[in-house]
């Protein structure tokens, strides 16, 4: 894979130039909601385990100028990689706690402008078209490495599940996640429903996290 055009300015003003007059503000609103969750799971985890805190959460489609889609791909993926190697350091492995730390966990309404969402007569790609569209020049950016850890991190949806649910004692959750194992990686063809998936298995953990929270009395309405 070539990395002879890698770009780290061009790459996510070209994904905030294309979002902000081609695609629905549905869509866009979507992309901003799963940066919050997959940012509050992996938050979550790091704080009732050793680890770090990800504080990637945009409230604006300029707040993606930032690099944020690349560095949300390759927190998942980072992550993992750090967290077990401390668990393997320290010789300890994920058990079920009886106190939890979820103040991390939105339980209401995310801290996302909604209303700044362009709604022009141009904006008409649905999310997953979006994705199939972005996904080339994606790559084109990237390095070769960054993109392949990017794309595989859409396989890590099952392993931070199983994090989860060993750290709660409650592993309903995993049976629900449906995008393979991250040990046989797919291809990086049709990518808008591979992340389609991905986006589905975090709004699902994300919920259940909720919900755990409810349960346990600490809810605190961010609304």
């Amino acid at each position: 894979m070539s990395n002879r055009f890698t770009s780290s300015r061009v790459l996510p003003r070209t994904s905030y130039w294309g979002l902000k007059w081609f695609v629905r503000p549905e869509a866009n609103y979507l992309i901003l909601r799963h940066f919050h969750i997959g940012s509050e799971i992996l938050q979550f985890v790091a704080a009732n385990l050793p680890g770090v805190q990800i504080p990637l959460l945009p409230r604006t489609l300029e707040d993606l100028i930032d690099n944020v889609f690349l560095q949300h791909d390759l927190n998942v993926f980072n992550f993992i990689i750090r967290l077990n190697q401390e668990l393997r350091d320290q010789g300890v492995e994920i058990q079920p706690r009886t106190q939890f730390d979820s103040d991390g966990v939105t339980a209401g309404p995310f801290d996302i402008d909604g209303a700044s969402l362009p709604r022009g007569r141009l904006n008409f790609l649905d999310l997953e078209t979006a994705i199939e569209i972005y996904t080339p020049l994606y790559q084109l950016f990237l390095t070769g490495n960054d993109f392949l850890r990017a794309s595989n991190s859409l396989q890590l949806d099952e392993t931070l599940a199983i994090y989860c649910a060993r750290l709660i004692g409650d592993s309903s959750y995993v049976g629900l996640v449906n995008n393979k194992h991250p040990l046989m990686p797919l291809s990086t063809l049709q990518a808008g429903y591979r992340l389609m998936l991905h986006g589905l298995a975090a709004e699902s953990l994300h919920a259940h996290l909720v919900r755990f929270k409810r349960s346990e009395g600490s809810w605190l309405s961010r609304a």
